[in-house]
């Protein structure tokens, strides 16, 4: 028995560090970039609150050299900030992605990371990371 168990609070900083916090489904539109050309895709992300707590919630995205976040191609690090997901709670993110001439054709790997905070978006708790492909062609 915890000293918090005795005043009616409970540290669920512990069961969130333990578990699984998020479900990650990504998509894209249209599914490919093009290659050596400019273009764009549009990566939707659905988060899907596991834990029996409500969390403050963030995903950051990360893509490699040949792709950006951004229309100049110098962004390659993008952070979306969701609010608080209730239990079972879901919520998307959109987030655009643009190839330029120096994309070449192949499959790129984008890197998904979703964070659960405490007090503030400066505080993690747990964290969990996604790796997904897309083509240029």
């Amino acid at each position: 028995m915890g000293i918090l168990d005795l005043f009616g609070k409970k540290d669920v900083a512990t069961d969130l560090g333990r578990q699984l916090p998020y479900r990650i489904s990504t998509e894209f539109v249209p599914y490919k970039l093009r290659a050596n050309s400019r273009g764009n895709t549009t990566l939707k992300v659905n988060l899907k609150n596991m834990t029996q707590e409500p969390v403050i919630s963030s995903v950051v995205v990360q893509v490699p050299e040949r792709i950006s976040l951004d229309s100049t191609g110098i962004a390659k690090e993008k952070e979306v900030r969701l609010g608080t997901l209730a239990p079972g709670e879901s919520k998307d993110a959109k987030i655009d992605l643009f190839s330029g001439e120096g994309t070449d054709k192949g499959e790129y790997t984008v890197t998904i990371s979703a964070f659960i905070h405490y007090r503030d978006y400066a505080h993690v708790l747990n964290a969990m990371k996604k790796r997904t492909t897309v083509e240029a062609v």
